[in-house]
C-alpha cells in the first residue's frame, strides 16, 4: 500500500509486467517469467507489487486508485489469476500483443488513465522487483508525489552497495529545497564496465537506476511526443482500436506492432530538459532480482551463509544458494555456488558467473529444447497439466481442472486419449454424447473425435490422461469453442 500525505491529486499505480528473466532460469521460463514466481516469501513478485498499491488507502484528500496493469498477452490468464489471489482488483489489464519495451507500455497506461477523466500522478513500477522496506518506500513515494504534481518527472535511485555493471546509473545534480534528499537529475548513464562502475561509486554522485518513476499522465505524453512523436502516434492508434475481452483490454495489434520499441530511459529520461527531472534516493531493500546472486544476497542465511529453499541438505558448504522444487538436493564441499532444481532441469553454477546463465537459455532455444519455453507443469486458464512421463508414441499427463472450469471443445488429428478420474467428477463431451465420469472411472477419446472436459463440481477435478499416437505435440489441436477466447 502507498500511504499519501498532504492534499493533491490521486495517485494511479501502473504495474509493468514485461520481461522474461532469462538469468533466473530454470525457475523463470519464457511462458512463466520471473514476476509470476514466489522468490522471496509466499507472494509472487507480481502479487507483492500489487499489495504495495492497495487502492483502499486514502489520506487527506489524495487517494490511491486501482492499478493499471500492462501485461503480455501470452500470460494474461496467469496474471489475472495471481492478482485475484492477492485480492487486487485492477482498473484495467492492458494486453500487449507484442513486446515493445517500457516506453510504449507506459504510454498505453497513460492513455487509460486519462480516459478516466483525471490527469493523475502515475506511480510506475516493474512487477518483478523486490522491496522489503515498505515504510521507506511509502515515504519516498509521498515525497515524489509533490514533485510530480509540479509537472516534474520523478525517478528513484538506489545508493550503490558495490560497483555493479548490471545496472544503469543516475548522476544526481544539485539538491532541491527541503530536507527530503531530492536532487535534480544531471544525467542518465548506461550500464558501465567495471572500471567506470568503480569510478561512479567512488564519486558518491551516482545512484543505481531503480526503474521506478512518477509523473502526471499528461506530462509523460508531452515529453514523449517531443522526443518520439511516432511512438505516441502508434500508441494512440492502437488505443483507439481497443476492445474489451473478459477481464482484459485488448489494443489494436496492427498499430501496436508498428510502434518503435524503446525504454522509458532511452525515450525520455536521458533527453529531459534541465531542471525537469528529479531523483529521490531510495533505501528500501530494493532489488530487481536480475540474477541468482541477488537472491542469495537478499535471502535468510544459515550459519554457513547458505540460503536454502525446499528439501536441501548441506555439508561443508558455504555462501551458496540452493533451491529444490521436487526432490532432495544434497550439497557437499560446495562454496559460492548456485544450485536450482526443478522437475525437468537442474542449474549448477558459480555465483561469479550469474550473467552467463542467459547463454544457457540461448543454447536451449537454438536447439529448440522445451526447457527454454515452459516448465513440465504448464498453467492454463482452466487449471494446469503436468507431463509425468513420455516415450515412443505415448505421453502421460496429470490434469487438474478448477471448479466450474472447462477445456475447449476440441479435436486431435494424430492422438487418442484415455482419461482416468482420480478426484472429483468430470463432465465429458465425446462426439454427440455428454456424460459424467466419477472417481475410479475412465473413458476413451478416439482420434478425430470432438471432445471437451469440464469440472461441474466444487472441488478440483484431477485426471490422469494417457495419450497415444504418431504425434503428441501441443499444436495438434483444433478448437471449435472456447470459454476463454483462445484461437
Amino acid at each position: 500500500m502507498l500511504p499519501v500525505e498532504g492534499r493533491g491529486m490521486n495517485l494511479q499505480p501502473v504495474i509493468l509486467c514485461g520481461g522474461a528473466g532469462t538469468r533466473l532460469w530454470p525457475l523463470s521460463r519464457e511462458q512463466y517469467p520471473k514476476q509470476l514466481l514466489a522468490l522471496a516469501g509466499d507472494d509472487t513478485l507480481l502479487q507483492a507489487t500489487a499489495r504495495r498499491v492497495d487502492k483502499s488507502l486514502a489520506a487527506a484528500g489524495r487517494k490511491v486508485l486501482a492499478p493499471i496493469v500492462v501485461a503480455n498477452e501470452d500470460y494474461r490468464f496467469l496474471t489475472a489469476e495471481q492478482l485475484r489471489q492477492a485480492g487486487a482488483v485492477p482498473a484495467a489489464i492492458v494486453l500487449e500483443p507484442v513486446g515493445r519495451n517500457t516506453a510504449p507500455a507506459l504510454t498505453l497506461a497513460a492513455l487509460v488513465a486519462l480516459q478516466a477523466g483525471d490527469d493523475t500522478v502515475l506511480v510506475v513500477m516493474p512487477a518483478d522487483h523486490i522491496i522489503t522496506g515498505l515504510e521507506a518506500f511509502r515515504a519516498a513515494v509521498t515525497r515524489g508525489a509533490s514533485h510530480a504534481e509540479a509537472d516534474k518527472v520523478v525517478t528513484f535511485g538506489i545508493r550503490p552497495a558495490h560497483p555493479e555493471t548490471g545496472y544503469g546509473y543516475i548522476q544526481a545534480g544539485k539538491a532541491l529545497p527541503g530536507q527530503d534528499g531530492s536532487r535534480e537529475i544531471s544525467a542518465f548513464t548506461e550500464k558501465p564496465d567495471a572500471t567506470m562502475a568503480r569510478r561512479y561509486v567512488a564519486s558518491g554522485e551516482y545512484l543505481w537506476n531503480s526503474g521506478i518513476f512518477m509523473m502526471r499522465a499528461s506530462v509523460w505524453l508531452k515529453h514523449l511526443k517531443a522526443q518520439r512523436p511516432e511512438m505516441v502516434q502508434a500508441c494512440r492508434a492502437a488505443f483507439e482500436a481497443r476492445s474489451p475481452d473478459r477481464d482484459f483490454l485488448r489494443i489494436g495489434k496492427e498499430a501496436f506492432a508498428g510502434c518503435p520499441a524503446d525504454s522509458i530511459d532511452y525515450a525520455v529520461m536521458e533527453k529531459l530538459p534541465a531542471g525537469l527531472g528529479v531523483v529521490i534516493p531510495l533505501d528500501a531493500g530494493w532489488s530487481d532480482v536480475g540474477a541468482w546472486d541477488a537472491l542469495w544476497e537478499l535471502g535468510e542465511k544459515d550459519a554457513d551463509s547458505n540460503v536454502r529453499q525446499g528439501d536441501v541438505m548441506t555439508v561443508a558448504t558455504r555462501d551458496t544458494l540452493a533451491i529444490s522444487q521436487s526432490r532432495l538436493v544434497a550439497l557437499v564441499g560446495i562454496e559460492s555456488a548456485v544450485v536450482v532444481e526443478t522437475p525437468d532441469a537442474v542449474l549448477v553454477a558459480s555465483r561469479d558467473n550469474m550473467q552467463q546463465v542467459k547463454e544457457v537459455v540461448a543454447r536451449l532455444k537454438l536447439a529448440k529444447r522445451p526447457e527454454a519455453e515452459a516448465h513440465r507443469k504448464v498453467h492454463r486458464p482452466w487449471g494446469y497439466y503436468d507431463s509425468i512421463d513420455a516415450g515412443n508414441r505415448f505421453q502421460v499427463k496429470r490434469i487438474v481442472v478448477n471448479p466450474g472450469a472447462a477445456l475447449s471443445l476440441q479435436m486431435h488429428h494424430h492422438r487418442a486419449e484415455h482419461w482416468v478420474v482420480v478426484r472429483g467428477t468430470a463432465r465429458v463431451t465425446r462426439g454427440d454424447e455428454t456424460f459424467l465420469v466419477s472417481e475410479n472411472e475412465s473413458t476413451y477419446i478416439p482420434v478425430g473425435t470432438r471432445h471437451r472436459l469440464e469440472n461441474p463440481g466444487k472441488v478440483p477435478l484431477e485426471i490422469i490422461e494417457v495419450q497415444s499416437g504418431a504425434y503428441l505435440g501441443e499444436d495438434d489441436i483444433v478448437r471449435f469453442e472456447d470459454t476463454y477466447g483462445r484461437a
